[in-house]
């Protein structure tokens, strides 16, 4: 048993050791970090730069005048919440707001209900009458929900 024991421990001690020693691998990584560390130079010198001066801002643009079109389900056309009474006053207003030296913006806002006939005659009016700056909005209320 004892010779079973001793051959035992001559071939583990034959075997290599799996751990891996580190402290070699730890000095020469400082001694890598204090080299670096001496040999890179200390930058305290500043740059001066000079830069271009920027000319005053100029003020922002005034704001677009915003016209709202509400297309009622009864034929009914709002300008900024006010009846338009037939399409002729529309066109009328339309040509008006077509003719200023900066156009407003106009918002149609198709009310649920509403007729396509009437907002397509909105539109073609506005287009006629010169309007650019047209939108269409408020389009989030015909949503189908349920999906």
């Amino acid at each position: 048993m004892r010779k079973a024991a001793r051959a035992r421990r001559q071939i583990t001690s034959a075997l290599p050791v799996p751990d891996i020693n580190t402290t070699p691998l730890i000095d020469v990584m400082l001694v890598l970090l204090v080299m670096l560390i001496i040999t890179i130079p200390v930058q305290l010198h500043s740059v001066k730069l000079n830069l271009p001066i920027a000319p005053p801002s100029v003020p922002p643009p005034v704001p677009p005048e915003v016209v709202r079109l509400d297309i009622a389900p009864n034929d009914v056309v709002l300008w900024n919440g006010e009846a338009v009474a037939d399409p002729a006053a529309l066109r009328e207003r339309l040509n008006a707001a077509g003719q200023q030296a900066t156009q407003p913006e106009v918002h149609v806002r198709p009310q649920p209900g509403a007729k396509y006939d009437d907002f397509a005659a909105v539109m073609t009016a506005a287009h006629q009458a010169g309007l650019t700056k047209l939108g269409v909005t408020g389009s989030e209320q015909f949503l189908d929900d349920s999906q």
